[in-house]
């Protein structure tokens, strides 16, 4: 056994498939648990690296429910979710210059961030209580992002969903910790290539910031101390450490991970 002791512990990634959720995945599996990858854009039964899989749409209730059942009904048991599914719309409050309308915040953008980041985080931690309730144990690590607690020019509406992430974690593990039921949040800051930002996000992201797409500054030794981008698989040694029971009284707190850019 290693370490961590997390052999064969059943932990759902939601948004797992890709991005920060396929490296937590992969860490999570390397170090003995199992491992669900939850996510829109694969198919109920089929295997992923070695993982299986169930399609679910976070922003549906029924959809959210029927996953948690198809875990269960397939392991047994849900001891840990990783509530990683998310989306980030670049958007201005206003578009002062009025060249790009298109990059001020609206309801569809909003309510796109606002449906999978909060109501969809709330359905499947709800899903995934229900569960560990019956068991007398679990944990539920919801991932948060600096941006939170900072801010970020072109990015409040998903600041906003991230700061209700945080809030969600502190409520949460109030409710269920005289449950032995653990809820914890991970913030990562920069962070390395996830193959996720496309050239339209870049486009929407640089006229937030004024500047153009080939001029988003990659000089990490101006704003981060440690003076360079987070690597994924640091998030994902944090995630598993967070699961374990190495991590048994840590409950309602959100972990940044940020090579001290944040203020805390």
């Amino acid at each position: 056994m290693s370490w961590l002791g997390i052999e064969n512990k059943v932990v759902i990634v939601t948004g797992g498939a890709s991005g920060i959720g396929r490296h937590v995945v992969s860490t999570l599996k390397d170090a003995g648990a199992t491992p669900v990858i939850v996510d829109v854009s694969v198919n109920t039964g089929d295997e992923l690296d070695g993982v299986y899989c169930v399609k679910c749409d976070v922003t549906s209730q029924e959809s959210v429910n029927a996953m948690a059942q198809a875990v269960v009904d397939k392991y047994g048991k849900i001891d840990a979710l990783v509530n990683n599914a998310g989306v980030n719309l670049p958007r201005l409050l206003v578009d002062v210059k009025g060249e790009k309308p298109e990059y001020e915040l609206n309801e569809k953008s909003f309510n796109i961030m606002f449906g999978i980041n909060v109501k969809g985080l709330m359905f499947c931690a709800q899903a995934a209580a229900r569960q560990m309730l019956k068991q007398g144990k679990g944990v539920i690590i919801n991932m948060s992002s600096e941006s939170g607690k900072e801010g970020s020019q072109g990015q409040s509406a998903y600041s906003a969903t991230k700061g209700a992430c945080d809030s969600f974690t502190r409520s949460w593990a109030k409710e269920l910790g005289k449950y032995n039921i653990r809820v914890v949040a991970v913030a990562p800051g920069i962070m390395e290539a996830t193959g996720l930002r496309t050239a339209a996000y870049n486009e929407a992201l640089a006229y937030t910031r004024g500047v153009k797409p080939e001029d988003l500054s990659t000089d990490y030794s101006k704003v981060i101390p440690m003076g360079r981008d987070g690597k994924l698989d640091e998030v994902g040694d944090l995630v598993a450490y967070l699961v374990s029971d190495r991590a048994s009284y840590v409950a309602g707190t959100t972990y940044n991970i940020s090579g001290g850019k944040s203020r805390g």
